[in-house]
């Protein structure tokens, strides 16, 4: 890409397996039109960096800082739990926020207070409930829920979350016309005992990811508002990491004080190449 200036320094984090690369961009390198394509290549595995999403961090007149957040795909997203939790804690320990902060993202102003790797988000107010809707899906009737929690998700419980074709399945629903046209993430939920268990496909990454915030806060929202669970909810994402959401109010609609806790965790620092961005094409075979 012209005009950038090389290295470009990153850090990748992980958010209860969610994997970000982040940047502090307050000094804008990347130009606006760039930023969608530079995330897409810097976001492929196996030819670059390799992650679920790009955080740009840039100067905001409203809060601590704020976000251009775009998935793995290249296309821009309004809100990401897991995402938050890593932003604020590369905000902290670059000295760009105190561990109490407020950042501005396209789906609102988020609070998140840092304690070590542990790390707590308030989440937007939780939008647009939807319950109990029968919808067709590959020859199968599925009732599934629904809510915006930043981003929009269907939520499905299920028996057996391990026999669930996540991607197969998932990528149906993402794109079911009751969804259209920004389609929805897809959120596979299993009860248990203590909590819950999730498995989710995240449109933009067109795959099941490790962990998913707002599909956690989801899933745990539509639980209690259908009376399998009450605050806090813990539920355990397909990495193996527990997350907790707390909340107050009425369930359903009414709830507020929506709060998301778990890890997040620095890979590793490092410098971006102009080689990183490289198309990788086939070859004509000579």
């Amino acid at each position: 890409m012209k005009n950038i200036p090389w290295p470009i320094s990153f850090w990748k984090m992980s958010g209860a397996g969610n994997d970000f690369i982040v940047i502090d961009h307050r000094k804008p390198v990347i130009r606006p039109e760039q930023m969608a394509e530079f995330a897409r290549l810097a976001c492929r595995r196996k030819f670059s960096v390799g992650a679920d999403g790009l955080f740009l961090l840039e100067r905001s007149d409203q809060a601590d800082f704020k976000w251009r957040f775009f998935n793995a795909d290249g296309s821009e997203a309004e809100m990401c739990g897991n995402g938050a939790r890593c932003v604020a804690r590369f905000a902290y320990m670059q000295g760009i926020a105190a561990a109490r902060m407020r950042f501005e993202t396209l789906a609102g102003i988020v609070d998140a207070t840092v304690a070590d790797t542990q790390v707590t988000v308030r989440m937007t107010p939780p939008h647009s409930f939807r319950f109990d809707r029968q919808l067709e899906v590959a020859g199968q009737m599925l009732m599934v829920h629904s809510v915006d929690t930043g981003v929009p998700h269907a939520v499905i419980f299920v028996d057996d979350i391990d026999a669930v074709d996540v991607v197969g399945l998932g990528r149906q629903i993402r794109f079911h016309p009751a969804f259209a046209p920004a389609g929805t993430n897809v959120d596979f939920v299993g009860r248990t005992a203590n909590g819950c268990l999730i498995r989710t496909y995240e449109r933009g990454v067109e795959d099941e990811t490790m962990a998913c915030g707002t599909g956690v806060v989801a899933a745990a929202l539509i639980a209690a508002a259908k009376g399998y669970a009450g605050s806090p909810v813990e539920i355990v994402t397909s990495g193996g990491v527990a997350l907790t959401v707390h909340f107050t109010g009425k369930q359903g609609e009414g709830a507020e004080q929506v709060l998301l806790k778990g890890p997040a965790h620095l890979i590793y620092k490092g410098e971006l190449t102009a080689e990183a961005l490289v198309e990788q094409r086939t070859g004509s075979g000579e």
